[in-house]
């Protein structure tokens, strides 16, 4: 089973599928709520991060909650979307990133399964490539750039960063920011599961934009942009093959102590 993670726009890619179930998965970490249907014959879960009607703020996602309910649904491949500000000049917005890394800048989030045990998880791949592989052999439905590889810093939120955390970030080898990567990558990778994030640059970063940031600038990239998203998640997703192993299925295989 696959599963689609993201925000507003992204949950129109239901409208494809003939027939949609609701359902509310119990977990021990709490309850999602997630829709499930098909494509091309592939079942297929979404779940919307910021619950419904994009109500909950980044900080306050319960990221265990969405990962276990995904994982209790039997879904082994999920694919991420994120929006993001950019750091560099040469990406801007309406780019599409599909990230290969990450720097984790969260500060209060319950970021792993694994609080009472010894479990190191590796993450030399930080995202699966094998399914970011797919994401790119998939994006000629893309207009303007797509970025293959980059490293996504992820932020606490809910505020914008300052410009000195941004010329930061930039010295360090960020390609762009957001706040909702972590802990889902990792959680995702500790309950062995495949994922890959497609980042959409909504803005530039402060300072790197010349002008303050605001909510509406993110929500008309994404309206623009969400068609594309759409083709790129349909096509993959009707692409993917049934039959494959991943080294991400193994994580736990020599992580345990």
């Amino acid at each position: 089973m696959i599963a689609i993670i993201g925000g507003s726009g992204v949950d129109e890619i239901t409208d494809m599928a003939e027939s949609i179930e609701k359902k509310i998965v119990d977990t021990e970490y709490g309850s999602v709520q997630v829709s499930l249907f098909e494509i091309e014959g592939k079942e297929v879960v979404f779940l919307p991060r910021h619950s419904e009607g994009h109500t909950c703020p980044p900080h306050k996602i319960n990221f265990k909650a969405n990962i276990m309910a995904l994982k209790e649904l039997g879904v082994s491949q999920i694919l991420a979307t994120n929006a993001v500000g950019s750091v560099d000049l040469e990406i801007g917005p309406g780019s599409i990133v599909i990230p290969d890394d990450f720097l984790d800048f969260t500060v209060n989030r319950d970021r792993t399964f694994y609080d009472d045990d010894v479990v190191h998880i590796d993450m030399s791949e930080p995202y699966c490539n094998r399914l970011r592989n797919a994401l790119l052999e998939n994006s000629d439905c893309v207009n303007g750039g797509l970025v293959d590889g980059g490293t996504h810093i992820c932020t606490e939120g809910p505020r914008f960063e300052t410009p000195s955390e941004i010329r930061m970030f930039k010295m360090i080898g960020g390609t762009v920011v957001g706040m909702t990567t972590l802990p889902e990558a990792v959680l995702a990778r500790e309950k062995e599961m495949c994922y890959a994030s497609i980042a959409i640059v909504s803005n530039y970063c402060t300072s790197i934009a010349k002008h303050k940031l605001g909510v509406e600038e993110i929500i008309e990239i994404m309206a623009v942009k969400k068609e594309e998203l759409i083709s790129l998640l349909f096509n993959t997703i009707k692409n993917l093959p049934v039959d494959y192993d991943c080294e991400c299925h193994h994580a736990l295989g020599d992580a345990e102590f």
